[in-house]
């Protein structure tokens, strides 16, 4: 997707922050919905969304912008269609985390932070997701878990995520 001068909400999404705005005491207080928004609507928060994000709120673009650096959820660069962000903390490691990070980069033939040529997958890693008794464990799109994974179990995902047209 190509951002440019005419960058805006779609007017369902525009509807959703007009309603979500009715819930907080100040368009300041409504800032981490509204990111969630952008990045669900653009797939990522760069500086063009933010900037964008800041003129519809009448936010300082210096406050959009320590925002979306603070939170590692927002993605200040193009991610791919998946997001496979692997729990690379200790419990996960002993359990074989690295092993499945191996298996992915393998298979998708990217490094960790990488993204596919073809924009299907991105590689990431997470530090913890509270997962240490069903490790290694793995965040698909930041709403997804998958837990106890095994190389076999983690290469059927990433066939039946391949195989999708959605």
């Amino acid at each position: 997707m190509s951002i440019s001068a005419e960058l805006k909400f779609s007017d369902a999404t525009l509807r959703e922050y007009q309603e979500m705005l009715t819930h907080y005491p100040t368009r300041r207080a409504a800032l981490l919905p509204t990111l969630w928004l952008a990045q669900r609507e653009f797939g990522w928060v760069g500086e063009d969304i933010q900037r964008y994000v800041a003129t519809l709120m009448e936010l300082p673009l210096a406050h959009v912008k320590a925002v979306v650096t603070f939170y590692p959820m927002f993605h200040q660069e193009r991610v791919g269609k998946y997001l496979i962000d692997v729990c690379t903390n200790l419990s996960c490691r002993l359990r074989g985390a690295d092993r499945i990070v191996n298996c992915l980069r393998d298979r998708l033939g990217v490094e960790v932070g990488q993204t596919t040529p073809d924009g299907k997958f991105t590689l990431g890693s997470a530090e913890c997701l509270a997962s240490c008794g069903t490790a290694p464990m793995l965040q698909l799109n930041q709403d997804r878990y998958y837990e106890n994974l095994t190389e076999e179990s983690i290469l059927k995902l990433l066939d039946e995520l391949a195989a999708r047209d959605d």
